[in-house]
């Protein structure tokens, strides 16, 4: 009984090592007091705590993917920028945490009735908006009906229609009411969309002024160019050990790196993965490599020839050499897509579903069925969207030709990509961050009626399915259910998914991380700024 209950204890002081929750003195006290040696208790703090959380210095963070039109209205988040700023200056409900699990944000806890058709979310009372406004009811309730009604422009819209009704009981109880149930509603509210911003009294938010309830609220910034922020002091969470934050964009990946070299920034958000061996080498430098659910789509428009004909858009499905692509694009950073939007490293994966090949013999087949041979077709890509998303383009074009396809690659400027060439251009290649459960990304982009059904794909099989998986608890026929999705996709959609990307970004000397980092999103699920610290 005594050895289990001093590896209970052993168990809590290495997870209170990890946050920084104890100090050495204490650790090393009460390990003695466990029955572990003094050496081996040194070592046990030394693999436990990396080292212990310190406060102070200014975090200053290249990110890639900003755009001078990008805004703080939380119904456009789109760019890595927004997505990044939004996860350091503001805060959600719920939240992603380091081991992936689903954690406490602005709501302390919440439950659902047996259905799942009603959730009761309790308020931290001790948060607070960066202006000094406490955290209430009321602000939740309009932040996320931002996202509701006839007249909302959100991309995420489409998560909350079944939604019927957000009330409040008091100041910090919010309950959400739902047409019909929905197992996966805590998960939901980690989406970057519904950040909390502050009630204007009259059924609308404050989103124009930047103001937040996060970790470091912003001193002064401009979009597209940088953002200077300082801790919170009314931060109602864990960590935030930085005193400032600077985030600035660097789009080009040469600036980028050599920032990180040179040591004019702290870490970048992503790294050029033809370097990735040699930074390694980099004494000075810490690279991050962490396989996830983010993808490279290149969706296709479905309601637009030459993509209206199923068999023209399996022919370029089955044009490209993916294998080819993941060794000298992705560098091996990669997991190999099948046209479905569930990766392995997410739940309900249907592993036994048959992985689609290059065959260009076929695809010339199928092209000459549907009476398209030596099919021309424009394929717009942009440098940001993915570390050598140029080069990958221009590798799939030279795959495509052995099925006589032309692919002319039209390289997009970086800044607007996502509003003036995505979702306008009929072929284009896109990056996805990774999403909590196959509802929430298969509603956000494959829904009929989705605002960011980016191939504009309809069938009737898969959203009747959608449907019902949503509100089914068991989990057997919940999988069944998305794995006959996934076989929609794959086998009619209109979206080839080359593969899943790793998170692969790099830290500066003296900059320290958690043992265990988020892969909804690169940079420790976009909370960098405050799950990290620097080595005293």
């Amino acid at each position: 009984m005594k050895k289990k209950t001093d590896q209970v204890l052993l168990d809590r002081l290495a997870q209170a090592a990890r946050t920084g929750d104890i100090s050495r003195r204490s650790f090393m006290h009460y390990a003695a007091a466990a029955g572990v040696t003094a050496s081996a208790a040194t070592g046990l703090w030394g693999t436990s705590a990396a080292a212990n959380p310190s406060r102070g210095g200014t975090f200053r963070w290249g990110v890639h993917d900003g755009n001078t039109s990008d805004t703080h209205d939380p119904g456009t988040y789109v760019t890595r920028q927004m997505i990044f700023l939004a996860h350091t200056h503001r805060s959600y409900l719920t939240l992603i945490e380091p081991d992936n699990s689903l954690g406490p944000d602005l709501a302390t806890s919440w439950e659902a009735t047996p259905d799942a058709k009603q959730w009761t979310f309790e308020l931290n009372p001790d948060a607070s908006f960066h202006s000094g406004k406490p955290v209430t009811a009321q602000d939740v309730i309009d932040s996320l009906n931002h996202h509701r009604g006839d007249a909302s422009t959100s991309a995420a819209k489409a998560l909350l229609t079944d939604v019927t009704d957000i009330t409040a009981d008091g100041d910090h109880t919010v309950t959400i009411s739902l047409a019909r149930g929905n197992a996966d509603l805590p998960w939901l509210m980690t989406d970057y969309h519904f950040a909390i911003c502050p009630s204007n009294g009259d059924g609308t938010i404050d989103w124009q002024s930047g103001d937040g309830t996060g970790p470091y609220k912003i001193e002064s910034g401009e979009f597209g160019i940088r953002w200077e922020l300082a801790r919170h002091d009314g931060w109602h969470g864990k960590g935030a050990y930085f005193d400032k934050v600077t985030m600035i964009v660097l789009n080009d990946p040469n600036a980028r790196q050599t920032a990180l070299v040179t040591g004019d920034v702290d870490c970048v958000s992503l790294i050029e993965l033809k370097t990735l061996a040699l930074l390694q080498r980099n004494p000075d430098i810490s690279v991050d490599n962490i396989p996830s659910g983010g993808a490279i789509t290149m969706p296709m428009f479905c309601d637009t020839a030459p993509f209206s004909d199923v068999r023209v858009r399996t022919a370029l499905k089955l044009a490209m050499d993916r294998d080819e692509i993941i060794e000298k694009i992705a560098f091996g950073a990669a997991t190999k897509g099948n046209d479905f939007h569930l990766s392995p490293v997410q739940p309900y994966w249907p592993s036994d579903i048959p992985q689609r090949e290059y065959d260009p013999d076929q695809a010339k087949s199928l092209l000459k069925d549907a009476g398209q041979e030596g099919l021309t077709v424009n394929l717009s890509v942009a440098e940001s969207v993915y570390t050598g998303a140029v080069d990958m383009c221009v590798l799939y074009a030279e795959q495509a030709k052995a099925a006589g396809i032309n692919i002319k690659v039209v390289r997009e400027p970086s800044d607007g990509y996502y509003s003036d060439v995505w979702l306008k251009k009929p072929f284009s290649a896109v990056s996805w961050g990774s999403r909590p459960t196959p509802d929430v990304m298969f509603t956000l982009a494959y829904k009929d009626d989705a605002a960011w059904n980016e191939s504009r794909w309809q069938n009737e099989r898969f959203n009747e399915l959608l449907l019902q998986a949503k509100s089914e608890l068991d989990q057997t026929l919940r999988a069944e259910m998305y794995r006959e999705m996934c076989l929609l996709m794959r086998d009619d959609g209109g979206t080839l998914l080359p593969f899943f990307n790793n998170w692969v970004y790099a830290r500066g000397k003296g900059v320290k991380r958690p043992e265990q980092v988020a892969a909804s999103w690169g940079c420790d699920g976009a909370r960098a700024a405050s799950r990290w610290w620097f080595e005293t």
